[in-house]
């Protein structure tokens, strides 16, 4: 599923800014987060508000190596809320929570460093 992590990797290839605006990027904050021990890769369940605009969202996130599950109800994370569902193994994860990969490989989540409201879209 990802591409490359090594951060000396070249830019990808370019894309016109109306490409960039078809991929809805939005903020939302973590309601419940669960274990997922059916996955094939360690993963938890999340489940996510993006506000009134785009309501609650499911999604299966491979963070289990950073974070605890109590730690992270409460949390802002950003995520893709327009690419399709995808099953997950008996789960359907609605929407894509982004993060960037740490020295060791493992995801760390990609949130913005001050609260904004819940539906806010990057820009």
């Amino acid at each position: 599923m990802h591409l490359d992590h090594d951060p000396a990797s070249p830019a990808g290839d370019a894309i016109g800014f109306d490409d960039f605006l078809k991929v809805d990027i939005r903020v939302g904050t973590i309601l419940s987060a669960e274990a997922y021990p059916e996955a094939r890769k360690p993963a938890y369940k999340l489940l996510i508000d993006f506000g009134p605009g785009i309501g609650q969202k499911k999604s299966s996130a491979q963070i289990t190596e950073n974070y605890a599950l109590e730690d992270l109800p409460g949390r802002q994370v950003a995520a893709v809320v327009n690419f399709p569902p995808r099953q997950i193994g008996k789960f359907l994860s609605e929407v894509l929570t982004l993060g960037f990969a740490d020295d060791a490989g493992a995801v760390m989540l990609f949130a913005p460093d001050r609260a904004v409201p819940d539906g806010s879209r990057l820009f």
